[in-house]
């Protein structure tokens, strides 16, 4: 049987993979790694500046709008 936290613990990767699927779909600049390393949604703003070009304001409404309030 399985605690509370190992469910926790699953359902958060899940929540990280799934995240990341949607990250590479949205924007296909991104590697499986760089998104792994991504640590917050400030860091994925960071890398859309850089990668795309954005304008900081743009990419923190984009990456807003596909995170939505889910856990990195």
């Amino acid at each position: 049987m399985t605690n509370v936290s190992d469910q926790k613990a699953n359902s958060d990767a899940a929540n990280k993979a799934t995240l990341g699927k949607d990250i590479m779909a949205k924007w296909d600049k991104f590697s499986e790694i760089e998104v792994g390393a991504l640590k917050n949604e400030d860091d994925l703003v960071t890398q859309l500046v850089s990668k795309y070009s954005l304008e900081k304001p743009k990419a923190q409404s984009e990456a807003k709008a596909l995170v939505n309030g889910r856990p990195f």
